[in-house]
């Protein structure tokens, strides 16, 4: 799948319309070396991400992390990559949700793209193509519920740069998170529900294990954690579940720092020590499915679980382009529609 980049536009757009703009974090073209280290070199690159001083980070990213690391994500995204579609699972569910969410605006006349923050198509590309359909107000969505300098903010981040680069700037609408939205929490809900329906076990745990940060971005006042136990508080009463009945944890540590904890990885592999052998885990920070959920969770940290004496281990999918999860876009984006047209959406 290649994708063509337009020179930005000059001009302001003639017809005058909104359009939307979902944008997720990234993947790799292919699985081979050289895709992999294009793009981890930009997603590591991100001070956002990663807060080191360029001057002491690139040398080591550029030396050691990036002479090794391809290829062991390389064999990672290989083992949940979509042959058919020869891609990542996130660039087809990202692609199918903007696809199934225009679907649903087609009426309205909104025009709906799709970008990635690291990699192709970029948040650039999906802002050329929404104004090359007459776009002059743009609503953006990042796909993460719970908010993070690392992520949504970075994902705006990206969007402005693109901004600052057109002489004719569009208006521009960005979504907030969403850790706690009535639909993103029923939709969840209702992914566990189908998903133990179909299990031949009854786990006596399910563990909501959310994406990582480091501690010191808690303690420059990232509201991540919070967001997060805001989700996990809401899925908790939603299926009227006990806070020991679903614990939370994170997962994805990377590079020497105190991350915030529980970690997922030993929290789980302690579990059959206390007699725990039949578990769920649900990913609640990601809305796709990937290889933090797809092979991080549902490879790695199954075998790390069984190793450890468990018997039973379910993953519980992301929403990915489930009807639930286009009502949910579909809210978003028709409530954002409200701030360009209070009287319409």
């Amino acid at each position: 799948m290649k994708f063509l980049y337009k020179k930005p536009r000059v001009t302001p757009p003639v017809e005058g319309r909104t359009g939307v703009m979902i944008v997720n974090l990234g993947t790799p073209e292919g699985t081979d070396y050289f895709s992999v280290r294009r793009y981890l070199s930009e997603f590591l690159s991100d001070q956002r991400v990663i807060e080191s001083s360029p001057f002491i980070w690139q040398p080591i990213l550029q030396g050691i992390v990036l002479a090794k690391r391809p290829f062991v994500s390389g064999e990672n995204y290989a083992r949940i990559w979509d042959r058919e579609e020869n891609a990542s699972p996130l660039r087809v569910y990202t692609q199918r949700q903007a696809e199934k969410l225009a679907k649903r605006f087609k009426k309205d006349g909104v025009p709906v793209e799709w970008g990635m923050r690291y990699g192709k198509p970029s948040v650039s590309q999906a802002l050329d193509r929404l104004m090359d359909q007459g776009c002059d107000r743009i609503i953006s969505i990042p796909l993460y519920p719970q908010y993070s300098a690392t992520t949504t903010a970075t994902a705006n981040d990206q969007l402005f740069r693109a901004l600052m680069k057109r002489r004719y700037q569009p208006s521009v609408l960005t979504v907030p998170s969403f850790p706690d939205h009535p639909l993103f929490i029923k939709a969840l809900e209702n992914s566990v529900r189908e998903t133990l329906q179909g299990l031949d076990f009854k786990p006596q745990r399910i563990v909501a294990s959310f994406h990582g940060l480091p501690k010191t971005c808690v303690d420059k006042g990232d509201p991540y954690q919070k967001e997060c136990y805001r989700t996990a508080t809401a899925l908790r009463e939603a299926l009227d579940l006990r806070e020991e009945q679903m614990p939370v944890t994170f997962q994805s540590r990377f590079g020497p720092l105190e991350w915030i904890q529980p970690y997922t990885a030993p929290f789980v592999t302690d579990l059959p020590k206390q007699g725990i052998t039949k578990i769920a885990v649900i990913m609640p920070g990601f809305i796709s499915d990937c290889i933090e959920t797809l092979d991080e969770i549902g490879n790695e940290l199954r075998e790390e679980f069984l190793e450890a004496g468990g018997e039973k281990f379910a993953m519980i999918p992301c929403l990915n382009d489930t009807d639930d999860s286009i009502n949910l876009l579909e809210k978003l984006s028709r409530d954002a529609l409200q701030g360009f047209h209070p009287s319409e959406g």
